[in-house]
């Protein structure tokens, strides 16, 4: 947070009794498609990963969170809609989580909070069109070689066939990729 804004003594003591501390295990939900998102997470620790399932069953992951990164189906909880997305622990994991009403109750008691979260909002945002981009302009080699520049922590931590997901290509191509890498160097 203070890399975007600095709070006084007061207001960090208002933040602080509003924190919603919670604990999860590896493979645990934090969101399920169909539910309404009650909470935005901060990732003290851990890993999850925010997918949606097809009509085949297949999963498309589309974002994994790690350490100092938020995690939630931001669409069904600004809205307070059905989730699209399910978000689902890879390791054991914790979070500092906010229900719409203490953030709106921040924002009132912490004006500065709210340009926080608007920055937070607008980073997602722009990530998301660039990624975007990325998948229509990149190849799958190019592709997983931003992953890997980007996301180096991301990658030593989940198995590759979620990696591949993640590009939208099979676990088999993605090995191929990393062979013919393998054989360039």
């Amino acid at each position: 947070m203070s890399n975007f804004i600095t709070l006084s003594k007061d207001e960090e003591d208002i933040l602080s009794s509003k924190l919603l501390y919670r604990k999860y295990l590896k493979g645990q939900y934090i969101v399920q498609h169909g539910d309404v998102c009650k909470y935005t997470g901060f990732v003290v620790s851990g890993c999850t990963k925010t997918f949606f399932m097809d009509s085949d069953g297949q999963e498309h992951i589309v974002m994994f969170s790690i350490e100092d990164w938020w995690t939630s189906d931001i669409g069904s909880f600004i809205t307070q809609t059905p989730a699209d997305f399910n978000v689902q622990c890879l390791e054991n994991t914790e979070l500092i989580m906010f229900s719409q009403e203490i953030i709106e109750d921040l924002y009132i008691r912490i004006p500065k909070l709210e340009r926080f979260f608007r920055q937070i909002v607008e980073k997602g945002l722009v990530a998301s069109q660039k990624r975007i981009v990325r998948s229509f302009s990149l190849s799958a080699k190019e592709q997983y070689l931003y992953f890997r520049n980007e996301y180096p922590k991301i990658e030593q931590r989940i198995p590759q066939y979620m990696i591949a997901s993640y590009l939208g290509i099979t676990k088999e191509f993605l090995s191929k990729i990393k062979s013919q890498l393998i054989l360039e160097q």
